[in-house]
């Protein structure tokens, strides 16, 4: 279905429904080159919504790696699969559940991506740093203030090295009757470091 080596894939190619969220796709993009994927990776997706960061990172780690997908919602769960199944990627374990619970029984990981938390997120990043690998890559999305202050927080407490902070603001454009608009989607601040 996507034939190409590049991230991105276009949002409307995702199958979606409005109870469920997406990482957009420019964000998405920014996310997966702060992951710093490879061949063979062994990488989670923690509230992994309808699956579109799985999906991709499926791709960019190829039939050698594998991603754990987990989320609490039962319908993120089976969008993640049918978007699994849409895009033929085959090396993703889809885990409904509490992150907190399950972590603890996943194999250690180069790369973990965590998006949705239901508030959980300091929890989720202090069981993260025991399951990831030394030299492996942690990259968190956030969209509220409160949740930015609280990462950066337990961040400092870890074994976190090379500590970055991007903000993502996105302009998207319609067309409209008289021309073209552009508009903006919110900024999303996307931490992402390495584990010494």
């Amino acid at each position: 279905m996507w034939q190409y080596r590049t991230p991105g894939i276009p949002d409307e190619l995702f199958e979606r429904t409005e109870e469920v969220p997406i990482t957009k796709e420019e964000v998405r993009v920014v996310q997966l080159s702060k992951g710093r994927l490879s061949a063979g990776h062994v990488v989670y997706d923690i509230g992994c919504g309808s699956g579109s960061v799985s999906v991709e990172a499926g791709y960019q780690i190829g039939p050698a790696g594998k991603v754990f997908s987990i989320d609490i919602d039962g319908k993120a769960v089976e969008l993640t699969k049918k978007n699994l199944s849409k895009f033929g990627v085959s090396n993703v374990d889809v885990i409904l559940g509490d992150a907190k619970e399950k972590i603890s029984d996943l194999p250690q990981a180069d790369a973990i991506f965590i998006g949705g938390t239901g508030g959980d997120t300091t929890d989720i990043i202090k069981l993260c740093e025991s399951k990831l690998k030394s030299g492996g890559r942690i990259v968190i999305g956030t969209i509220l203030i409160e949740t930015l202050y609280s990462v950066l927080n337990i961040m400092e407490k870890l074994r976190f090295s090379s500590l970055d902070i991007t903000q993502v603001t996105i302009s998207k454009s319609r067309k409209t009757s008289t021309g073209t608009m552009m508009i903006a989607r919110n900024p999303v601040t996307i931490i992402s470091a390495t584990k010494t």
